[in-house]
């Protein structure tokens, strides 16, 4: 598939463009210029919208823009006056139509194709799609809904006064606009997708060394001790406890060594046990003497 891909794209950007107008269209240039630089994605064709007029053969079904007269096409907004030239050479059944961005790109994988769909949704153009070919290859088509067409003639003459023609040439560049916007959201957002995917596919620096092994080392190292060395650490820690000393005891009435007992204390525990004094913290308990 690899290769395939690679021979598919390299056989597209090198043929002619077919189109009417032979060239890319200069609004969606930057649009087809980025996807084209990337390895995942090649154009296959696109259309930055247009308004059209067209004229077909009278009560003729067929409706592929092929089969008919092309009396007017523009990439940019247009007046009321250039429909009206446009109309005089009909002879057929005429129509008015404003075609909103196209763009149709192939795809590497179907997750390159995923993030495109969502790209041109969250853009605007909600009526985008993507579909998989018998030979494998990935198409994603770039769609939007607010397009128009209106039949103006019939065999020839105008159905329509020219202040509809006018009011109809307001709603037509009104959606140029509108589809202008988009293009330029679908290009930022197009931008931020591509330079996501392409951190994600950076590689990831090691984190620096950290202390916690030597930390679990040490305490693999302390468990691993004989129980005579840990009771003498142990004994050697409570030695030298600041909290527990004979001088304390004595202030409480008694002498360090004389006796065995246990003191359940405001907070602490004592036990005499050989002179060790040992010290540890619990909940508050009401002062008790168990000899």
């Amino acid at each position: 598939m690899e290769k395939a891909f690679s021979q598919w794209k390299k056989q597209c950007l090198n043929k002619l463009d077919l189109s009417k107008k032979g060239s890319v269209d200069e609004d969606i240039a930057n649009v087809v210029s980025l996807l084209n630089s990337r390895e995942e994605y090649f154009t296959t064709s696109s259309c930055s919208g247009r308004v059209i007029l067209i004229d077909r053969a009278a009560g003729s079904s067929d409706i592929h823009k092929q089969n008919c007269v092309w009396l007017f096409v523009s990439h940019q907004k247009c007046t009321s006056e250039d429909l009206m030239c446009a109309l005089a050479g009909s002879s057929g059944d005429a129509v008015f139509k404003f075609e909103p961005f196209v763009l149709h790109l192939q795809c590497r994988w179907l997750e390159d194709a995923q993030l495109m769909h969502s790209v041109a949704v969250n853009s605007g153009f909600r009526n985008s799609g993507l579909t998989v070919g018998k030979t494998g290859k990935i198409i994603t088509a770039v769609r939007s809904t607010h397009g128009l067409e209106v039949p103006l003639s019939r065999e020839g003459k105008l159905l329509v006064e020219h202040e509809y023609i006018h009011f109809l040439t307001q709603i037509a560049n009104q959606k140029m606009e509108e589809n202008r916007r988009r293009i330029h959201r679908y290009y930022q957002n197009l931008q931020s997708a591509l330079t996501k995917e392409k951190l994600q596919l950076l590689p990831i620096p090691s984190p620096p060394i950290s202390q916690k092994p030597r930390d679990n080392q040490l305490e693999t190292e302390r468990r691993d001790e004989p129980k005579e060395d840990k009771e003498q650490k142990n004994a050697n820690h409570h030695r030298g406890n600041p909290h527990c000393t004979p001088k304390l005891l004595q202030s409480l009435g008694w002498s360090d060594g004389s006796f065995l007992p246990c003191l359940y204390m405001h907070g602490f525990i004592y036990s005499n046990t050989s002179g060790d004094v040992l010290v540890s913290m619990i909940s508050k308990m009401k002062l008790s003497v168990l000899i």
